[in-house]
């Protein structure tokens, strides 16, 4: 008798994450319309998800993103960069990430760098080109805070900052160019032309909620 309650409970062992396995795996394709990333693309901002696909052990999001050359991104602030900041603001918080250090390199980093802790992107050029800054290490950066909404909701956790090593990569891309960034590798751009457009791609164990569906194509 005890031999058989113990056969039956090692065969349900065996078999609840066999069924759980099954019931997640997903069932049909998704497909994503050029009209629908036009639609997104139209929409605010530089860093738009289109959709986040649950593929069964881990989510896929698929975005579009837009980003101008620096001199058309300070004519279209208009001159906000300047107002609100130094008196009043305080000291700046102490770095908190990446290589910390009292002594940092006075020279030869690429500024304006980020690593995603958890996440690899890959892009597709579809418009436009720059150059792509890749590698190396960020020395004395920044964790992305509560209120940074694209490193938040599509990255996960990250550190931005200046990066050096002699490993830093500077790859002027173009349309059609595809680019793999793995999770902690530090990326920017640099030398954008009128603009540069890329969809990214994002698979991720934990930091995309599936479901997601951009409001221009709902």
């Amino acid at each position: 008798m005890n031999k058989t309650i113990l056969s039956i409970a090692f065969a349900a062992a065996i078999a609840a994450p066999i069924a759980l396995e099954a019931q997640s795996k997903p069932t049909s394709a998704t497909y994503i319309t050029k009209e629908e990333v036009d639609k997104v693309n139209a929409t605010p901002g530089v860093d738009r998800t289109i959709r986040v696909v649950d593929i069964g052990g881990e989510h896929f999001s698929v975005g579009i993103v837009h980003r101008v050359s620096a001199a058309a991104a300070a004519a279209a602030r208009g001159g906000r960069a300047g107002r609100g900041r130094g008196a009043g603001r305080g000291t700046p918080p102490p770095p908190d990430c990446g290589e910390l250090t009292s002594t940092p390199p006075s020279s030869g980093g690429a500024r304006g760098m980020i690593a995603h802790d958890l996440q690899t992107e890959g892009y597709l050029i579809v418009s436009g080109g720059g150059t792509l800054m890749t590698g190396g290490h960020i020395v004395n950066g920044r964790k992305s805070g509560p209120e940074s909404a694209v490193t938040t909701t599509l990255n996960g956790p990250s550190c931005s900052g200046t990066a050096f090593g002699d490993d830093i990569v500077r790859k002027v891309v173009k349309t059609g160019d595809i680019i793999i960034i793995p999770a902690g590798v530090p990326h920017g751009w640099t030398d954008i032309g009128d603009e540069v457009t890329y969809l990214s791609f994002r698979p991720s164990g934990q930091t995309l909620t599936a479901g997601y569906v951009n409001p221009a194509i709902k």
